[in-house]
């Protein structure tokens, strides 16, 4: 008869076994055709782009993102476009990310004393021989993931959000919107007249002051919350 701890240690060896079994170095992987996998990670707060491939860190590089009024997206999205510009606002190399929104992406740029700056149009800066050395790494399909400040997708804070607005401030307050039966349809991020009438119901609705702006009132009242 088995003891207990006999049947203890032969399942010991039997998990130490599955596992060096399954155990693969990086060399064996390259070797065996494994997929090389990429992913960016934008930190806005810290002004800062790591690559990492197949989950270890390859390549950090200095950035500048969005202007206050122009924030940068804030989310996961992908490559989906590429090319290669004279030098120009874009630098000499462009990155196009698939936001829903509008139209961002991650380039070179002939002012370089704006990097480590929120001085952009929303999109992601690096210095030009940077952006050269980060389009040569990265594929298209790419994952591209943009955290913002301590908020997550409300970045540094609520801001009021008007008609013509475009982030993912916006679409939180869509989904918000949506949740509460003020809004119908998806959202996309952008604060449209279809937005703007359902923050007029929402106001209307909650007993706050007219109005067709999204200020950090009403956003708090739809639950919007700063650790979102």
């Amino acid at each position: 008869m088995k003891t207990r701890q006999g049947t203890l240690l032969c399942a010991a060896a039997a998990l130490f076994l599955i596992a060096a079994l399954s155990w693969r170095s990086p060399s064996w992987s390259q070797e065996a055709g494994a997929a090389r996998q990429v992913i960016l990670w934008v930190e806005l707060d810290q002004k800062r782009l790591t690559v990492y491939e197949n989950e270890v860190s390859a390549a950090v590089f200095p950035i500048a993102s969005g202007a206050p009024g122009t924030p940068s997206p804030i989310g996961v999205f992908r490559v989906v476009s590429r090319f290669v510009p004279d030098m120009s606002g874009f630098g000499t190399r462009f990155l196009g990310l698939n936001v829903p929104w509008g139209s961002y992406g991650i380039h070179g740029t002939n002012k370089p004393g704006s990097i480590g700056l929120n001085a952009s149009h929303g999109c992601i800066r690096l210095r030009v021989k940077d952006a050269e050395a980060l389009y040569a790494m990265v594929p298209t399909g790419a994952r591209v993931v943009v955290e913002g400040g301590p908020w997550g997708p409300l970045n540094w804070g609520l801001r009021t959000l008007r008609e013509g607005d475009r982030g993912a401030d916006v679409k939180q307050l869509q989904w918000r919107l949506i949740q509460q039966g003020y809004l119908w349809g998806g959202a996309d991020g952008v604060f449209g007249p279809a937005t703007r009438q359902a923050v007029v119901r929402a106001r209307k609705a909650l007993g706050l002051p007219l109005s067709d702006a999204a200020d950090p009132a009403l956003q708090a009242r739809l639950g919007m919350l700063a650790f979102e």
